[in-house]
């Protein structure tokens, strides 16, 4: 079985199981569909060579995680954490150029906080340094058009090899940052992939936001007060319900409409930046799956 096999089977099998969250594809609405997924050329590097456009792709994706912190981060103007964190890698990037593996390796909090214009001694700024360390061990020798290569075409495989090579990546059950590395790398135009539509929805607390609003996945009462009232939720329980019925139903929906669920994917979290997904809490949990 495949990782993006075992994904499905498994979101299946807690979605069936679920006590706290409900699937009701019933309310499914109208979803339009967006332009094709982009990455902000402001916001991403990329006009450097195919080789550094490809490292940047797999450093950010390495520390796109945190949304859990994200609530505490100093952000830029207008952006949201995630954009607060791409852009300031870009910056560095442009200025400085990518990191050697060696100099991944020799991270740590504060410098990382230096680049991201965070305070030193956040949580999340040491776990980024955990993660990119990862990444330098990970890379040796190698660059990151290399570790494309080895993958032979196959988008499914670059996330098994990510996964196991990484722990921070090894999130079993959604794999939703491995998945999304071969994603960002294909959109950046420095990989091609053959089996881009196996992969699922990249699983975090944003599309299952927007499902909760449309009406596609009910919370119980004690759940949406808890979410409501902005309180964190722990990894694991009611969170991975979460995740795993908004899996289940963008299958379902994504089969529907005839496009693969990496693309209703964007299209549903390019929905949750309009004010009225906003002006709601969505589930926050301190991890480092998402």
């Amino acid at each position: 079985m495949g990782l993006c096999d075992e994904v499905r089977e498994r979101c299946a099998e807690i979605a069936e199981g679920a006590r706290e969250v409900r699937i009701d594809l019933e309310r499914v609405g109208a979803i339009e569909p967006g332009p094709p997924p982009a990455l902000d050329p402001e916001r991403h590097f990329l006009a450097g060579t195919t080789q550094e456009v490809a490292l940047f792709t797999l450093t950010l994706d390495a520390i796109n995680f945190g949304s859990g912190w994200f609530p505490t981060l100093r952000k830029r103007p207008g952006c949201s954490g995630y954009n607060t964190v791409a852009w300031a890698l870009t910056d560095r990037f442009r200025a400085d150029g990518p990191w050697t593996a060696g100099e991944l390796e020799a991270l740590d909090g504060p410098a990382v906080a230096a680049v991201l214009g965070q305070e030193p001694d956040h949580e999340l700024m040491g776990l980024y340094a955990r993660a990119l360390r990862e990444l330098g061990a990970f890379l040796g020798d190698r660059g990151a058009l290399d570790v494309v290569a080895a993958a032979g075409g196959s988008a499914e495989r670059l996330a098994e090899q990510l996964a196991a090579g990484m722990p921070l990546f090894d999130d079993p059950g959604f794999y939703k940052r491995a998945q999304i590395v071969p994603a960002d790398l294909a959109l950046a135009g420095v990989a091609d992939f053959a089996d881009l539509d196996r992969l699922t929805i990249f699983a975090d607390n944003l599309v299952p936001h927007v499902l909760r609003l449309d009406g596609v996945l009910a919370y119980s009462d004690r759940l949406a007060a808890t979410i409501d009232a902005g309180e964190l939720l722990p990894p694991g329980g009611a969170e991975r319900e979460i995740r795993a019925c908004a899996v289940v139903a963008c299958e379902a929906i994504a089969a529907e409409l005839g496009v693969a669920p990496r693309i209703l994917d964007n299209w549903l979290w390019n929905r949750g930046q309009q004010p009225r997904y906003k002006a709601v809490p969505r589930h926050r949990t301190r991890t480092t799956a998402y």
